[in-house]
């Protein structure tokens, strides 16, 4: 028996890879293929089942692919409809895969269909458990993504007490937990910093398992959840029912363009998408550019703060072109009308303006709160950040929220903006540069390094 956890940290999720006697199943795949195939044929193994968790909403799942490249059956949990041949398994229905057995456990609430696999190793013990977004490490999966007409955020909070306490709970001590995401993961709230555990650790730590009634347990999982990122509904959409070919997307959209083109794309509506480092972008920028750099969070930042129905062309360093189409693709993004041939150097060579942000350093910028108190310091962390604390008279728009919240802002005045590292902040000073902002100030290192300069902070009365 082989196990193999494909860990992709951009988007805190995990898929799997299991092997026994020559045959090989893939657990939750990311769009791209390669990776699954390449392991299987390397290892002399054949793919025979695709097993989803459930229908994800963060990201395109590979299954479609994956099977039409290797003719493995694709297995979804009970109540799953697609618009594509499936096996819908039955509840603790087993499958056989060489030597070992994986076994379907029915765990709605996060989404109906939600189903774990129990694997079962040659000895017919019990050895790990898939959890998908039923079960994180030090959480669970969200219950208000499969509302219905006739379903509430409290009815799937309660299925998914229900499941916890009659499929995951009763499991030994001993068994591997392995779940669908780790830390960062919009799918649940707070959910810890390893990818596996076993079911005694998490019944030790994990605040969903402690001992609680149904209510206690539905007031526990639902407080505090922020609103899903829009793409959400995108990407279920696409995985029940199905998308194009990964190969189609990534020959379509990796398209060179050369600096009219390019031009001509924007002049048509386009919106242009720099996925430089910010340190790169602040140098720089083809006017009106949203900057979402690839060495972080890139997708899923790309599906909270832009519209999918709008096309966009890309600048990106030399050689990441089809990386950065292929993560937009990974959340459904695949209206891409290609990218600037060779990047912003090709733009200023042809003497083409370039825009620019501004940055400072924490201490800079402690020092001008120090002469005046009254700075316009814009904090863009999530809610849960701010808690620790923030720079006293700041005003906090969580980056998710900033294009509708831009109103609550005034264009004549100077601000200063920060995140947690930099990362984001240099997102919403793009966002707000875009928008007709053109006093923004970005602060390098954010409040770690702000923290850094004994600047007092105050906890947060209220959060945008």
């Amino acid at each position: 028996m082989y196990i193999e956890q494909l860990y992709t940290s951009c988007l805190a999720e995990a898929a799997y890879y299991i092997e026994s006697d020559g045959e090989a199943a893939i657990i939750d795949p990311l769009r791209e293929t390669e990776p699954y195939i390449a392991l299987a044929a390397k290892r002399n193994a054949k793919i025979k089942y695709v097993f989803e968790t459930h229908f994800h909403a963060d990201f395109v799942s590979g299954h479609v692919d994956l099977a039409r490249k290797t003719g493995a059956l694709i297995v979804y949990g009970p109540t799953a409809e697609t618009g594509y041949e499936t096996l819908v398994a039955h509840d603790e229905e087993t499958f056989t895969l060489g030597k070992i057995k994986l076994k379907v456990l029915h765990t709605p609430g996060h989404t109906m269909e939600s189903s774990c696999y129990l694997l079962i190793d040659e000895n017919g013990k019990d050895h790990a458990v898939f959890t998908g977004d039923t079960l994180f490490v030090g959480d669970v999966g969200r219950p208000d993504l499969a509302i219905k007409s006739d379903l509430t955020v409290s009815d799937l909070a309660g299925m998914l007490y229900d499941s916890l306490n009659a499929k995951i709970k009763p499991l030994a001590d001993e068994v591997i937990v392995y779940p669908a995401h780790g830390a960062g993961s919009s799918c649940g709230k707070n959910i810890g910093k390893e990818t596996f555990s076993t079911i005694g650790q998490q019944k030790k730590m994990n605040y969903a398992l402690q001992p609680m009634n149904k209510q206690e347990f539905i007031a526990a999982v639902t407080d505090g959840l922020t609103d899903a990122p829009n793409y959400f509904a995108l990407d279920a959409s696409l995985n029940k029912q199905g998308y194009s070919s990964i190969d189609d997307v990534l020959n379509k959209n990796t398209k060179a363009l050369s600096v009219s083109e390019f031009e001509n794309e924007i002049a048509k509506g386009a919106l242009v998408l720099d996925v430089r480092t910010p340190d790169d972008f602040e140098k720089g920028f083809v006017p009106d550019a949203v900057n979402i750099g690839l060495n972080g969070q890139y997708a899923p930042w790309v599906g909270a703060l832009l519209d999918a129905n709008v096309p966009l062309v890309l600048v990106t360093d030399e050689g990441k072109e089809r990386e950065a189409v292929l993560r937009l693709a990974r959340v459904g993004y695949e209206n891409v009308n290609g990218f600037l041939q060779g990047g912003i150097n090709a733009w200023t060579a042809a003497g083409k303006a370039v825009d620019t942000v501004h940055s400072i350093s924490a201490n800079d910028l402690a020092a001008r709160i120090h002469s005046n108190p009254e700075l316009n310091v814009l904090d863009v962390r999530k809610p849960g950040e701010v808690e620790s604390g923030m720079i006293a008279g700041a005003q906090h728009i969580c980056l998710s929220a900033l294009q509708k919240e831009l109103h609550t802002l005034d264009q004549s005045k100077h601000y200063f903006v920060h995140c947690a590292g930099g990362y984001r902040s240099m997102m919403a000073a793009s966002i707000m540069k875009q928008k007709g902002f053109d006093h923004v100030t970005n602060v390098l290192g954010g409040m770690g390094k702000i923290k850094e300069t004994g600047i007092k902070l105050v906890q947060p009365f209220a959060t945008a």
